[in-house]
């Protein structure tokens, strides 16, 4: 039986792939959620477009993390570490969408 973590990943990977589709993108979930089964790096959860997405899903985020209204980014780093940008999963779907994502 799959444990219940186990559970919760696996409906938001295709919680994701369900979404990109009803955004007319070619998703698919990998197998075991191992990307290894598609070709791609075993971190891989998800392949929406060209994008290869990792899903992690926490019961709640950091403050610092949420992005308020009026705000299109959240860009941080650690200290000596490298830029990371947090956008809503909308906006994303749109730039591969409209084939900006590559």
């Amino acid at each position: 039986m799959t444990g219940k973590s186990k559970r919760k990943g696996n409906s938001f990977e295709y919680e994701i792939v369900n979404k990109a589709k009803a955004f007319g993108i070619d998703a698919v979930r990998a197998f075991s959620s191992d990307g290894r089964a598609m070709g791609e790096a075993k971190e891989v959860d998800v392949v929406i477009g060209s994008a290869r997405i990792q899903a992690k899903r926490r019961k709640k985020l950091p403050e610092y993390l949420k992005i308020d209204d009026g705000v299109d980014a959240v860009v941080f780093r650690e200290d000596r570490g490298e830029t990371y940008v947090l956008v809503r999963f909308d906006k994303v779907l749109k730039l591969i969408k409209e084939g900006a994502w590559k």
